[in-house]
């Protein structure tokens, strides 16, 4: 299942630095690509406001 960003993000890259499969993509808000996203949690772990969760 793959994760997801909802709109408390404020862009930070923080989530896009940690990501090893580089399945999040920048914008206003940063989306998760779910075909590439393995689901670690590494982007969730980073996340200051704790706007990425599990789908």
């Amino acid at each position: 299942m793959a994760h997801k960003i909802s709109e408390e993000c404020i862009a930070c890259g923080a989530c896009a630095d940690q990501c090893p499969t580089e399945a999040i993509s920048e914008g206003d808000i940063y989306k998760i690509d779910p075909e590439l996203c393995i689901d670690c949690g590494a982007c969730e772990d980073v996340c200051p406001t704790g706007a990425i969760s599990e789908e």
